[in-house]
Order: structure tokens, then sequence, then C-alpha cells
């Protein structure tokens, strides 16, 4: 006898809801709202919004400040905007809850505003890890040359199932991303590009971003 072991369907790009989340205080740059800031003559988030639409079966985008500005750029992307239900910029937690419960798919696909180059298999790759694993959140590790790891939470699919116990923990208290993510199962997806997940943290890195590179 031979023993077939089901396999679990692949994740299709429609049941996929991916969302930018810029609902962030933007402590490092002063307070300032950091996906509004421009890059090459457009808002950060617009730059992560683009990368991220064509691997998604719908957007949103996560926001608590210039509401109408952030819809007139997801309106070619057809990506709402959502707010946290928590108050005083809890964090990216807080955002992901609001997502998790807007969204209308079985899975969520989180990126930050501040990362203008998303790598455009994200979505593809940490699907097909998640299934292979069968856990409820993949997440991006970025792995060097030397092999050393550097984890990126907020790149992260997640299922929609888990918006009850995120909501939940935010309401104890939680405000870090990976200690919640603990309470899961979880799975660090290596990628070997590290352009493709870099954050602008501050104006000065920003700036440094509009000088001509060569890739």
């Amino acid at each position: 006898m031979v023993l077939v072991l089901a396999t679990a369907p692949a994740i299709a790009r429609q049941d996929i809801t991916g969302v930018v989340l810029a609902g962030g205080r933007g402590s490092r740059m002063g307070g300032i709202d950091k996906g509004m800031q421009p890059l090459n003559g457009e808002p950060l988030a617009l730059h992560a919004l683009r990368r991220l639409a064509p691997q998604v079966g719908a957007t949103l985008i996560s926001a608590n400040r210039t509401i109408e500005i952030y819809a007139q750029i997801g309106k070619p992307f057809g990506a709402k905007v959502i707010s946290d239900t928590f108050p005083d910029f809890p964090g990216p937690l807080a955002g992901i809850a609001s997502a998790l419960r807007a969204a209308q798919t079985e899975f969520v696909l989180t990126v930050p505003c501040d990362a203008p180059y998303v790598d455009e298999h994200l979505a593809q790759k940490l699907a097909h890890a998640l299934q292979a694993a069968h856990a409820d959140i993949a997440t991006v590790a970025v792995v060097d040359a030397a092999g050393e790891r550097e984890l990126h939470p907020v790149f992260a699919l997640l299922r929609a199932s888990l918006a009850d116990d995120l909501e939940a923990s935010l309401r104890a208290g939680e405000r870090k991303v990976r200690a919640w993510y603990a309470r899961h199962k979880a799975v660090e997806v290596p990628f070997a590009d590290e352009h493709a997940f870099y954050n602008v943290n501050d104006l000065q890195q920003l700036a440094e971003l509009e000088r001509p590179v060569s890739r």
C-alpha cells in the first residue's frame, strides 16, 4: 500500500490582501508622516504600494493621518484606507489588527510604508512557506553571505483568522510584533536581497536614496 500525503492547496493571489502600513508616529523623522515623504518625487507609500499591488488580489493602506491624500494614492490600485482602532499610535500591531479585520480574503500580506523596493516575489515565497509549514504567519529573514540572519517582522503574511487574538493581545497591552508572533506558529523565510527590504528610518537615509546608484 502506498501512503499518499495530502498537501495544502497553493494560496492564490486573489486570496491575499496586501496592506501598506503607514499609520506610525514617525518618531525617527521628528513626528512627520513617513509614508508621505517624497522619494524621486513620489510618496514612499506609493512606491511600496506599486510593488505590492501586482502580487495580491486586493490592497489596503493603513494610515492615521492625511487620510484624504492616502485615499488618492490608493485610488488607482483600488486600495481603501483603514485606521487604527486603538489610540495613540500603538505601533504596527495595531495596523495589522485593523487590516486583519478589514480584509475580505483569507490571508493578509503587510509591508511597511518606508520600504520602496519591496521584493516582487514576496507574496509567492511567503505563501509557499506558510503552506508548507502549516503555519499561521510567515515573515522575512534576510540572510547575508556569512549566514547571518536579520528578521524583518513587518513584512509578513498572516491568516486573517488571527484578528480576534491580536485585538485581545493589544487590549492586554502587547505592542511588540515578535512577542505576538511567538504566540502562534510562525515561519521565517530566508531572502538574500537586503535591498528589497531596506526601510527608510530618517530623513538623511531618504536623501541618500535620491542619489544615483548603479545596481
